[in-house]
This record gives C-alpha cells, structure tokens and sequence, in this order.
C-alpha cells in the first residue's frame, strides 16, 4: 500500500449552511462545491486547505451513520481520509494482515472518489477513510 496524502478530515454537522459560515466566513477557506451522497445518505461539502480538505458531513436521513455519529457524539471530527494509488491492493494487503475492514470492496464516495471505511477497532479508535482518486 502506497500512501500518497492526507485527503481529507471529514466533520459531521447538523447544517453544512450553518458550519460553511464559520468556515468560510472566519477562517476565509471557500468551499468548492456541495454534493449529496445518496448512497451515503450525507450532503457533503469541501474546503481546500493546501492539499488536503475538510469535508462537512450533513446527514440527510435518520438513518444516516452521520446522523447516528451526531446523535451519540455530537457534531464534530468524524474520519481521517488517507489518499492511496490502489485502493484495492491497499484492502486487500490489510485484510491480509488480518486488519478489520468495514468495506472489503470499494465504494463511491463524494467528488467521484472510490473510498473504503477501516473499522475503528483496528486503528486505535479512529475511523479511517481509504480514498482513490482519478488524477485531475
């Protein structure tokens, strides 16, 4: 597995309009673009800091993991996303060090990114995002 960047920090919000206030307003980081996730049930919206982003993460249904996230937590950080060449070389070399996954197989995340959840369990309480994206 070949790590290539930091890609995101996802944070779960009740109102991607009311968090982009601070976001943008406060701290001047302009977002780039809302998208729903249907699959995911969230809304998503990115801001760019450097090479990374933050991704708001609005529940839109109930039965959102988001909104069950928001609901036992509260708002706040969500996952780490970390950028790989080969997302299912990558899967494949952790379940075969015996590593718990949540996705075996590759999914479709916002901004047409292929992403995978690594359960909390094995990587000391954090939720981890693998994401590959196309070269722009």
């Amino acid at each position: 597995m070949k790590p290539t960047v930091v890609d995101h920090i996802g944070i779960a919000v009740k109102s991607i309009d009311e968090a982009l206030a601070f976001w943008q307003d406060s701290l001047g980081i302009r977002c780039t673009g809302v998208e729903d996730v249907a699959e995911q049930k969230v809304k998503t919206a990115f801001l760019p800091v450097g090479a990374t982003e933050v991704e708001l993460l609005e529940p839109t249904s109930e039965e959102s993991p988001v909104a069950k996230f928001i609901e036992k937590r509260g708002e706040g950080i969500h996952h780490l996303a970390i950028r790989v060449e080969n997302l299912e070389a990558a899967l494949a070399e952790m379940k075969a060090k015996g590593i718990r996954l949540i996705d075996e197989t590759p999914r479709y995340g916002a901004g047409g990114a292929k992403i995978a959840f690594v359960h909390p369990k094995s990587t000391g309480g954090v939720l981890l995002e693998l994401s590959e994206r196309s070269e722009e």
